[in-house]
């Protein structure tokens, strides 16, 4: 499975700083761990496809952080070649459509009357909510692949290169920056920031998780939370890739080849650790923790006590998206465009349906009882459960 990654950090010594794609780890033509066979699963629920979209495109094989943005009723997407639009949450309506000629990496996020992408050409373009005309663009210092945060009059996006840099939302002018040098060796991909009561969140790829103030930039606490150790570049990746996940007064973030850990919100004191290696991501409750780990295996954890209650592994390798509560369900989504429901009780599988025949790494969203999934070549669903 690390053969691509070997030769990458052979490569990363020889040339600098190399980002990794991990959903290419197994695209050798006899790879070491194939991805699971599926079994024939007898549905026990049903779910409902309320209404669909395809807005093109999607993500592509590019790794890119597209997902919809779901706020004040509307839902709102973007594909790799830059075009967003607006749709009606309840029937999925067009309102509009705009190509910003830019090729869409990161994104998009919404709020505050602003529509907000991160570009492959180290841009952050925003638009208007409701009209879908431009209001700025702006130049930030590499390629953005997190999703950009607006709140308190700020526009908060994570670029490729470690930065953490905050626009504001009516010109796109810097206000502020912080960051840290990358490793040499590094995951494809950045963790997208969280605002939080006056703060930002934000996991960074050595491994560090940091709180700032929103509105000054000022760092409020700074937590290791994935150490890296070992004799290469490769042992030592500790990124955090997958997004930092608040509920209540805690903080649960996730490593590549270090920690699963829940930290206090205030002062970041890590209140326990589980060790976990993941770069898709993690779900959660306040009932239960859910992650999807490196081998693409579901775990269920106590977000109290961190004790682990259960571990789905009929996926592995199948390039699982990060877990998402539903209706009293579990959903994932893996490469083939299939949706895998599980049982939170113990982690059995109870359906299995397809948005389409291209991944699905964005984590699925939930918002009034509906589920929004997005794959990577651009299908869009909105499902619901029962009549």
């Amino acid at each position: 499975m690390f053969r691509s990654l070997a030769l990458l950090a052979l490569s990363a010594l020889l040339a600098g700083c190399v980002s990794v794609n991990p959903m290419r780890w197994f695209d050798s033509e006899k790879p070491a761990t194939p991805p699971a066979a599926l079994t024939e699963v007898a549905n026990q629920i049903q779910p409902r496809v309320l209404w669909q979209a395809n807005i093109g495109g999607g993500a592509d094989d590019k790794l890119l952080k597209l997902e919809p943005a779901i706020h004040d009723g509307r839902v709102y997407l973007a594909n790799a070649q830059g075009q967003v639009e607006a749709r009606n949450a309840a029937n999925g309506a067009l309102h509009w459509r705009l190509d910003t000629n830019s090729p869409a990496s990161g994104g998009p996020g919404a709020g505050e009357g602003l529509v907000v992408i991160g570009t492959h050409k180290a841009e952050v373009i925003a638009l208007d909510a409701a009209k879908g005309t431009k209001r700025w663009q702006a130049r930030v210092s590499s390629e953005v692949l997190s999703v950009p945060r607006i709140g308190r009059g700020l526009v908060v996006v994570h670029t490729l290169d470690g930065k953490l840099v905050a626009l504001d939302a009516a010109s796109g002018e810097q206000r502020w920056q912080y960051g840290h040098e990358v490793p040499v060796l590094s995951l494809r991909g950045n963790s997208s920031p969280v605002i939080h009561d006056g703060s930002v969140i934000c996991g960074f790829a050595n491994g560090k998780l940091a709180s700032l103030d929103l509105a000054s930039g000022n760092l409020n606490w700074e937590v290791s939370v994935g150490i890296a150790s070992g004799r290469t570049e490769l042992d030592r990746m500790t990124d955090i890739d997958a997004d930092p996940l608040v509920l209540g007064d805690r903080i649960y973030v996730v490593t590549f080849q270090g920690d699963l850990a829940a930290l206090s919100v205030s002062d970041g004191a890590v209140l326990w650790r589980q060790k976990l290696s993941s770069y898709s991501g993690l779900g959660g409750d306040g009932h239960q923790l859910y992650v999807t780990d490196a081998q693409d295996q579901v775990r269920a954890f106590d977000p109290q006590s961190s004790n682990h209650l259960w571990k789905q592994s009929k996926m592995q390798y199948r390039r699982l998206s990060a877990p998402t509560p539903f209706g009293g369900y579990v959903v994932a989504g893996d490469y083939q465009g299939y949706l895998h429901w599980l049982r939170p009780e113990d982690g059995s599988l109870v359906a299995r349906t397809r948005l389409g025949s291209s991944a699905i790494t964005a984590r699925p969203k939930v918002r009034d009882n509906r589920l929004y999934v997005y794959g990577d070549g651009g299908d869009f669903a909105v499902i619901g459960l029962g009549n």
